[in-house]
């Protein structure tokens, strides 16, 4: 039986990938589940409210910050950070039981909680940065999910987040999507062809 382009190993990766909101990555992860099978995005826990379109258990585990508490005290989350008031999490057991299946596991975290598994967690690293603040807040304005004070605190992180980007493995500018996309795929097609000498 040949090779396949991804999907070879026993044992799926962890990528952790990171972009301040607006910047694409949801639409990016999106893409590469939907051209190959074993690549899995991992459904973070939160607190926040959902948005009108999104669905608990797809989009992500909406639970009260009571239950969320729980979860941290028994020590079932790899990562969990707290932003604009509201929890995410990143769960244990889900992300184990993917990889055991051989499936590559996306944690689309913000910086907090991706910068907590630096040097913990075996995993690749990707930053998505938008071209400029400018075309973000563009972005922002367009997706009219938020008010123009919740804009301007997205702003405002995303430049923090950004300045966090040289700690990530790869960054990727997404100033055109099927580039972008290109460039994901290809770290990620590398990354499972990677030779891994054991330690």
């Amino acid at each position: 039986m040949s090779e396949k382009l991804l999907g070879n190993l026993p044992q799926g990766l962890i990528f952790v990938l990171s972009a301040p909101a607006g910047t694409g990555k949801t639409t990016l992860v999106g893409m590469l589940r939907d051209e190959f099978t074993c690549v899995v995005e991992s459904i973070s826990c939160t607190t926040r409210a959902p948005r009108p379109d999104e669905i608990s258990g797809k989009d992500y585990h909406f639970m009260d910050a009571t239950a969320f508490e729980a979860k941290i005290a028994a020590g079932d989350f790899l990562e969990h950070a707290q932003v604009f008031g509201s929890y995410y999490g990143t769960s244990k057991e889900y992300v184990q039981q993917q990889q055991e299946k051989g499936k590559h596991v996306f944690l689309v975290i913000d910086t907090q909680g991706a910068l907590q598994l630096k040097g913990k967690l075996n995993a690749i690293f990707v930053f998505i940065s938008p071209p400029s603040l400018l075309e973000l807040r563009e972005r922002l304005f367009k997706r009219k999910t938020e008010n123009l004070e919740m804009i301007e605190q997205r702003l405002s992180w995303a430049k923090q987040e950004m300045a966090l980007a040289p700690k990530y493995d790869y960054n990727i500018i997404n100033d055109n999507l099927h580039h972008a996309y290109d460039i994901l795929r290809s770290i990620v097609i590398a990354e499972e062809h990677r030779v891994r000498k054991s330690k």
